[in-house]
């Protein structure tokens, strides 16, 4: 017996699929598909929940010092003359950082190789910003989960479709 649903697709157009579905699904937290494609989704989103629970407090907490650009009002660096050349002016900031411990970097790497990158789009072309799906596993989704022992999603049976006459559901984080 087969351990996947082939989806009648060939092994690349498949995994692309089921990528981008599962990608949509952390993101959105709910998506519309067939009965089919649910179930692989549904298995494919468990295992990167299951994982976030496990590694979401697996880190230590770093101080480090950086350099950071002074800025005028107008957002512009500021410079000053040093030897005949214009030199931007630095502050040191202290910062703490999330260190991931080897483990947790493991299960980041893991949740990447699924995950594809969402971008969060604004008015403009500058103001689109590259969202880190993998922290909101991490932050949003492991403490939410931390107390339920599988079954992070649900699928809803809606119909079926007008077209092809396909049966739709409603595939959802619980």
């Amino acid at each position: 017996m087969a351990k996947y649903r082939k989806l009648s697709r060939t092994s690349a157009q498949r995994k692309a699929l089921l990528r981008n579905q599962v990608t949509q699904l952390l993101w959105h937290g709910k998506i519309v598909t067939t009965e089919a494609k649910a179930k692989e989704v549904s298995k494919i989103a468990e295992g990167l929940i299951a994982l976030a629970i496990k590694e979401r407090d697996n880190y230590d907490e770093v101080t480090v010092s950086t350099k950071v650009p002074q800025k005028d009002k107008d957002g512009k660096r500021v410079k000053e003359v040093v030897d005949g050349k214009k030199v931007t002016v630095f502050d040191t900031v202290e910062k703490t950082i999330k260190k991931d411990q080897p483990s947790r970097l493991h299960a980041r790497r893991q949740m990447l190789k699924v995950l594809y990158d969402v971008k969060e789009s604004g008015d403009k072309k500058r103001e689109t910003k590259k969202v880190d799906l993998v922290a909101k596993l991490f932050d949003e989704y492991g403490p939410k989960y931390a107390g339920r022992a599988g079954g992070y999603t649900r699928i809803i049976k809606i119909g079926q479709r007008k077209g092809d006459g396909a049966l739709e559901v409603v595939l959802e984080l619980v």
